[in-house]
Parts: structure tokens; sequence; C-alpha cells
């Protein structure tokens, strides 16, 4: 696997990854009605926006995994509420989406973003998300991933990351462990994890 910058004539094929790894890092492909929804959240205002680090990574089958990050998450939060959710508003209005259904989940983040705490922005300042699909996993490359992504972080000044996983990805907690993030914050729902240097 090989690593560049994600531009916005990737976000097809970065959708679809999201799409693929949408379910705690299973594919979810058929669980929403619109497959480009969970993409247009979690990586199109990362590739879209400035004040981001984006990184695709790519074989002899094109784009099978990303990494991305906000260097300022209150600042990003404010340039999605500014330029990126307003359209993705107006094209899915919260009322017309099914509420027992995936898209709603998501449509209702577009409409209500939660918002980090100013504690954990103050310590943990950028957020990352990083997906891989199956091919693309193991031998090293998700930690190669993250720690291109915390250089090129490290390098605009930024003093520490956060990251969400889901409670059921115990794959995924035990390799950012691995990597030196701890637990900020636990639910039921899945564990806030972030690491300084």
């Amino acid at each position: 696997m090989d690593l560049r910058p994600a531009t916005i004539d990737d976000l097809p094929a970065l959708y679809e990854v999201c799409l693929r790894t949408g379910d705690a890092g299973d594919d979810a492909t058929g669980q929403f009605d619109d497959p480009d929804l969970l993409g247009s959240v979690y990586v199109g205002p990362y590739v879209a926006l400035g004040g981001t680090v984006a990184l695709a990574g790519f074989d002899a089958e094109g784009i099978g995994a990303y990494v991305l990050a906000a260097l300022d998450t209150a600042d990003f939060e404010a340039a999605c509420e500014r330029d990126w959710w307003p359209a993705l508003r107006q094209r899915h209005p919260l009322a017309e989406s099914p509420t027992a259904s995936r898209d709603h989940e998501v449509i209702a983040h577009i409409h209500r973003p939660p918002v980090m705490p100013a504690a954990v922005i103050e310590q943990y300042p950028a957020h990352l998300h990083i997906d891989l699909l199956p091919r693309m996993q193991g031998g090293g490359n998700g930690r190669r991933m993250i720690e291109a992504l915390v250089a090129e972080v490290q390098q605009a000044g930024v003093s520490g990351v956060h990251l969400g996983v889901a409670a059921e990805n115990t794959r995924a907690i035990g390799f950012y462990e691995h990597l030196g993030f701890t637990t900020l914050h636990e639910d039921a729902s899945g564990r806030l994890m972030g690491r300084r240097w």
C-alpha cells in the first residue's frame, strides 16, 4: 500500500471505503438508502474544507483506505456548520427520514452535529478517522497510516489528537491502545480515545 494526499476527485472511492467499513469496521453496504450518506459526513468535509489532513491509501486495485484529521476540532465544527452541513440538510430533511433507519441516525447527526467538549479539545485539539478495506488490513498498514498522519499533525504544531470508536469494535480499540491512545471517556456506545506527544 502507498499513501498520497486525497483530492476531491477521490471522493467516490473514499465514500465507498467509508460505506464498506461503516458497520463498526464491517461492510455496511445495503444498510443505507443513500450509499453516499456516511461518506458525506465522515469523509467529505475532511477532503473539501481547509485545516485538515487527508491521506488516501492505494494499491494496484485503487484506493482502499484513508486516514483523515481536522487539525482544530472547534474550527472544523464551525466550518462544517458554515460550509458543509447546510447543503446536506437541504438534501436530507430530518422529518422525511424513517426514524428506524440507519439513514435517519446519520441525518440526525447532520442536523444536530455533536460538539466536542472544550476540555477534550484543549488537550487533544485534532481528531481523526481511519478506515481500511480488508485487503489493506494487516502488514502494518494501519500503523503506517496513523504515524504518517501524526507526523503531519505534529508538523502543524498540534499537540494531541482524539477519536471515537464503537464499543463493539474491540479490534480497533486494541489497535489504538497499541499505538499509544488512552481512553478519555467510555460508555455503552463506545470510547473516546486520545494521544498526546
